[in-house]
């Protein structure tokens, strides 16, 4: 068993500054590919005291889609996660959840400064693309929830920030993207195929504002028990397991709080996200297609 040194993303970023210093002596200046997976903000969330002392939970402000509890089972109400805190969940608690969660997102910010430094200071950051993200969300009190088993805007959308040469410092892309865009997109601008695989879409057009012919939906699913369908301002989620939709304008309602899917004026909307729903779900080979829920 190994004891770290410093809290996590520090020795993490300890490792990483080291490495990039190592590409910055190859006089031959040869591509490199380096992944730094840090492990926080996940829990158990102990940020070191000078970031925790940042976010005092008295002044933490409660998420606007805030609620003891969810209004229904989902199907992972009684995962890890969601025990983390007592139900109905209060403000009190989350706030205190919150103030941890974000202590560790700005150490975490610390650390990727840290490394931004170690490129430009070795001479790399000219010609380096750095690419910022995640692999999910945290509910952390939105929706009477706290993890991030569930499929709502704030568990399922992820920061993706890219820099480097060909990328319009401050520019933006409306572009519907997954996350596994990011292999054949890497591999785009290193000049190789991507791997036989890989089922996502190279961004490079798309970072070049290039989405005439992108994707329109994005199509997600958790377990057995969650699918859900994003396109356009319309965000639909169904639960097979409970035959439960729900339907949410992004535009009007981002933190999706008011379920259209039983207005008579949004039945036509519905219909069609279902049927897309359902031919993402066969293109991915959802076996839950086969059930008795075939929407």
């Amino acid at each position: 068993r190994h004891r770290l040194p410093s809290f996590s993303s520090t020795a993490f970023t300890d490792a990483a500054i080291r490495f990039i210093e190592d590409q910055g002596k190859h006089p031959s200046g040869a591509p490199f590919l380096a992944c730094v997976s840090f492990t926080a903000p996940h829990d158990p969330r102990t940020p070191p005291e000078e970031y925790r002392s940042m976010y005092p939970p008295k002044k933490m402000p409660i998420p606007p889609n805030f609620l003891p509890e969810h209004p229904f089972d989902n199907g992972e109400m009684k995962i890890r996660d969601e025990k983390l805190a007592p139900w109905p969940r209060t403000p009190e608690v989350v706030k205190d959840h919150l103030g941890a969660y974000y202590a560790m997102i700005s150490q975490l910010d610390t650390q990727v400064g840290r490394l931004l430094d170690a490129l430009q200071k070795n001479g790399l950051s000219d010609n380096t693309i750095v690419i910022f993200t995640s692999d999910h969300g945290l509910a952390v009190g939105s929706h009477g929830l706290l993890g991030k088993q569930n499929l709502y805007e704030h568990s399922t959308r992820v920061p993706m920030v890219i820099r480097g040469v060909g990328i319009t410092p401050g520019s933006s892309c409306t572009a519907l993207v997954y996350l596994h865009d990011l292999v054949p997109t890497i591999c785009d601008w290193a000049g190789i195929a991507a791997p036989a695989a890989s089922e996502g879409a190279s961004l490079i057009p798309a970072l070049s504002g290039n989405i005439e012919n992108w994707r329109t939906g994005i199509y997600s699913a958790y377990k057995s028990v969650q699918r859900a369908l994003r396109v356009g301002r319309w965000k639909l989620i169904r639960y097979p397991a409970i035959d439960r939709t729900q339907l949410f304008d992004l535009v009007s309602d981002p933190h999706e709080m008011k379920d259209l899917s039983d207005d008579p004026e949004k039945a036509q909307i519905l219909e069609k996200m279902l049927h897309r729903l359902k031919e993402l779900r066969i293109q991915a080979s959802d076996p839950l297609v086969k059930s008795p829920d075939s929407r």
